[in-house]
């Protein structure tokens, strides 16, 4: 066993937990919506044929708003295909994933669902093949009460109130040559500060977000930043990043330590967004929106050239080990350490595609390995980030050089601050186990990235008189690369350690090996 070391104390905060930042992502891709969210005739299927079993893990997983509907599928999308008598819908051929879209899902089916299940809707504007127009038509549908033509067929399609949609995306990935209209960054730029002056004014009371680059490796990254936010800075509140990341060949201890990478990323960005901000002489802080990342094994796509165009096509339906949950569990950790200016994050996708949930249609739903780290952090990560500082033994990467073992960041939360991000469930009641939060209850989640020998986790606890440790669940397997299926749903999930004791305000909590790790502490009663 290995020693490390942290100090959790209540003076090193790094900001508050925008409950955004346990957002996710549905897409009108492969079978995220179709037999995913959506499946009429399906055993579980509701009145408007969305899966209530996939429902109900929506809501277990704790996901406060939804982007939606791409992706690269909207930078083709002509949204007035979705509203409307479904039977005069039409099909449209989906450029993006060379897929038949049929429109069944669209504007309105998807607000309520969403509702459904406590979640907000990040909507996205195509600035790929359209532009002005359509996004200013958009948000007067979604978003005025009345006395409008969009307003007005709104409400003759049975939808009365606004939906008062508060965050727009300006479009996806607008750097990417694959894009549907891929766009230099001035030419981006221009279209997306136009485009945000013509929405605000039907709707000043909306948050935008700026398309940044689609990955770190893009040739323009940095400087695609620096002149879509000089064009953009005055109208947006966020720019978008994106990232995934899979383990190449044998090569692990680099996968394990990826969110070292995503650090970087992220605080690249926040430098550019700052050194505009300071060119420009602005007061107001642009923000970050995370708005896709996850673990995701490009290598095994075959590409969108190469797929048969058909009706809501398998489309990489990854199956994740506990390596991956792992890794996802400590890109969550990244994405805490940096709440001060990360305020949005969307895990891509929520159903199906690289997804925490995956269906059988006709059949079963059932949770990926994936899915725990994510709904034990957006349950339990609510509230103040503190600075931990872990001291920690260090291993040797291809990729990223000497990088530590432990990586760890904790959450000081209250009762309250639980209830009031979770999304509660169509019944209306909390889950017990979300009313009995204490008062003031404190989360470490902890990684060790060490394949083979377990961490002696020293934390110091003096800040913190009469705490102790209440629970302490880990994340981890014998196999490395060991899934679930929908015959084995419940291979890998979070097993409870016993709680080591507090002794002169410290305590020893051992980490297994390749584990992602959630310890609970609580004042005494």
């Amino acid at each position: 066993m290995l020693p490390a070391s942290l100090t959790i104390d209540p003076a090193f905060t790094v900001g508050e937990v925008d409950p955004r930042l346990y957002g996710s992502f549905v897409e009108h891709m492969g079978r995220c919506v179709y037999t995913g969210i959506y499946e009429p005739g399906h055993p579980r299927a509701d009145a408007d044929g969305f899966r209530s079993d996939v429902a109900s893990l929506a809501r277990e997983l704790g996901v406060p708003l939804i982007r939606y509907p791409g992706g690269n599928f909207v930078s083709g999308y002509k949204w007035e295909d979705g509203i409307g008598p479904v039977a005069d819908r039409p099909t449209r051929l989906d450029l993006a994933w060379r897929s038949l879209e049929t429109n069944r899902v669209g504007v309105d089916e998807f607000q309520r669902w969403a509702a459904g299940i406590g979640a907000e809707t990040m909507m996205a504007v195509n600035l790929g093949t359209r532009g002005i127009e359509a996004a200013r038509d958009l948000i007067e549908y979604c978003n005025l009460p009345g006395g409008t033509y969009w307003s007005d067929l709104r409400r003759k399609n049975g939808v009365p109130e606004p939906y008062g949609i508060r965050t727009w995306c300006l479009g996806n990935e607008m750097d990417g040559p694959w894009q549907i209209g891929h766009k230099s960054a001035y030419e981006y730029g221009r279209l997306a500060a136009e485009t945000a002056k013509a929405m605000r004014l039907v709707d000043p009371s909306i948050e935008l977000v700026a398309c940044g680059s689609s990955n770190s490796s893009m040739p323009t990254f940095g400087s695609w930043e620096a002149t879509v936010l000089g064009e953009t800075y005055d109208q947006v509140d966020y720019v978008s990043m994106h990232a995934y990341y899979e383990q190449r060949g044998d090569d692990r201890d680099s996968f394990l330590a990826c969110s070292i990478d995503m650090d970087r990323f992220i605080d690249a960005v926040i430098a550019t967004a700052d050194h505009v901000r300071a060119v420009k002489r602005r007061a107001k802080r642009v923000n970050i929106s995370f708005d896709e990342w996850n673990v995701w094994y490009l290598k095994r796509f075959e590409g969108e050239a190469n797929l048969a165009i058909r009706e809501a096509p398998p489309l990489i339906e990854d199956v994740y080990s506990v390596t991956d949950a792992v890794v996802v569990g400590n890109m969550l950790i990244s994405l805490l350490r940096h709440a001060d200016r990360v305020r949005i994050g969307c895990q891509a996708q929520l159903v199906n595609v690289i997804a925490p949930i995956m269906t059988s249609p006709g059949g079963g739903a059932w949770k990926q390995t994936t899915y725990h780290p994510f709904a034990l952090t957006s349950r339990y990560g609510r509230g103040t980030v503190l600075r931990v500082e872990p001291v920690s033994p260090t291993y040797e990467t291809k990729w990223l050089g000497e990088v530590p073992l432990l990586d760890a960041v904790a959450v000081l939360s209250a009762s309250e601050d639980v209830n009031s991000f979770r999304p509660t469930p169509a019944g209306g009641a909390q889950p017990a186990e979300i009313r009995e939060v204490e008062k003031s209850s404190l989360s470490l989640f902890a990684v060790n990235r060490s394949q083979t020998t377990p961490l002696a986790l020293d934390v110091d606890l003096r800040a913190w008189p009469g705490y102790r440790v209440t629970s302490h669940v880990a994340l981890a397997d014998d196999d490395p690369d060991a899934v679930n299926t929908e015959a084995e749903p419940d291979r890998v999930v979070p097993r409870p350690l016993e709680p080591p004791a507090v002794d002169g305000g410290r305590v020893t909590v051992e980490l297994p090996p390749l584990s992602w790790n959630l310890v609970r502490l609580a004042r005494d009663s």
